[in-house]
């Protein structure tokens, strides 16, 4: 069986099965996040790399950077709940979300914690966090969305996705037509 596959399954099973995997998904999302901050804490020590942006520095561009992204992480939070979801790919929303954010890009959510993950590498002053695990993180969660997610949601919403796909970005924003 293939991950999309098992996505849609799970998607549209039943809700006990959901509500099951539901803490499952958030415990390993946010197991990846606390491995990646560990692992770049052990890079830059082993590789004895200098602090980025010491001192205040750092927390002078992560400190807002984190706030801008906690701010659109809980946004599109609230969105999923409203829609009587959750973040967690196992038990989302059975309604198409796309408004709020999510008519400036696909997946705000996602750039939400990218944006808090870079903001945790400048308060702690960790150049490959920035530079090496970060990126990493984006790129695979990239890869995850384009062969994964994207297609549970075409097979899931049908034409309406396709359309959405078509018109809205994957993570850089872009003014919704309605402003254009």
């Amino acid at each position: 069986m293939k991950p999309v596959d098992v996505f849609y399954s799970v998607a549209t099973g039943p809700e006990r099965r959901r509500a099951i995997l539901t803490p499952v998904g958030l415990a390993v999302f946010f197991g990846m996040l606390l491995l990646i901050t560990l692992m770049s804490l052990f890079t830059d020590r082993a590789l004895n790399l200098p602090p980025l942006l010491p001192g205040l520095w750092g927390w002078v561009v992560g400190v807002p950077l984190a706030a801008a992204g906690a701010f659109l992480w809980a946004w599109c939070i609230l969105l999923f709940h409203m829609a009587r979801g959750t973040p967690v790919p196992f038990n989302p929303p059975r309604e198409l979300v796309a408004q709020g954010p999510y008519a400036w890009v696909r997946n705000p959510m996602l750039t939400g914690v990218f944006a808090c993950l870079f903001a945790v590498g400048f308060v702690l002053h960790s150049p490959s966090m920035v530079f090496v695990w970060t990126p990493l993180f984006v790129i695979a969660n990239a890869v995850e969305l384009k062969l994964v997610e994207e297609p549970e949601l075409e097979r899931r919403f049908g034409p309406s996705y396709g359309e959405y796909k078509r018109r809205v970005p994957m993570f850089v924003p872009k003014p919704p037509r309605d402003f254009e």
